[in-house]
């Protein structure tokens, strides 16, 4: 039983609680649900890989984005996880493709440019007739250091690099805002149409 609460505990976002919650739920399930769970599980990993064009999540080669000839190639997306191309889609605002970095720089952690997907990208950007490049890294400290090294990079090639506006969200109160998030609504303020 430990060796099963130990090895949820390392789930991200399981803590020492959930994992033994979870444990204790499992056991009191069917036998059926659990061997599903577990079947779904070891069958995610023999059939799900890295897309060899954007590194997002995929089944194939390639993932659905990719192959979807109907999206814009002159549009790139870079994202710093495939979890954050399916925020990205429900707004149905980009009809571009995507760069997925697997990560943002934090020095901290000890990553840097070498262990992102930044190589591939500028490949990318060189290869497939890019016009524009959109960085929608994270509005942390980390997303921002990576935008900041990409924009440097990107610059020079001579296409549009753009990044994703930030401020406050809708149905915020001004006096609950920090300082970094009503700078950034000014920053990105626009004006009113009639």
């Amino acid at each position: 039983m430990q060796t099963l609460i130990d090895e949820l505990g390392r789930l991200p976002g399981i803590g020492p609680k959930s994992a033994q919650r979870i444990a204790y739920y499992l056991l009191k399930s069917p036998a059926e649900d659990a061997n599903r769970l577990a079947g779904s599980i070891t069958e995610a990993k023999a059939r799900v890989t890295w897309c060899q064009r954007c590194f997002s999540i995929a089944e194939g080669e390639l993932c659905a984005y990719c192959q979807d000839d109907r999206r814009d190639s002159t549009s790139l997306c870079v994202v710093e996880e495939p979890r954050d191309i399916v925020a990205i889609e429900r707004t149905h605002e980009f009809n571009g493709r995507y760069h997925v970095l697997q990560g943002a720089i934090s020095p901290i952690e000890g990553i840097g440019p070498e262990q992102l997907r930044v190589k591939e990208l500028l490949r990318r950007v060189e290869s497939e007739e890019v016009k524009e490049v959109i960085l929608a890294t994270n509005p942390n400290i980390e997303g921002e250091a990576t935008a900041m090294y990409l924009g440097r990079l990107l610059t020079p090639l001579g296409i549009k690099v753009t990044r994703l506006a930030s401020g406050l969200p809708v149905g915020g109160d001004l006096e609950y805002a920090d300082e970094v998030t009503l700078g950034r609504a000014f920053e990105g303020r626009r004006e009113v149409e009639a």
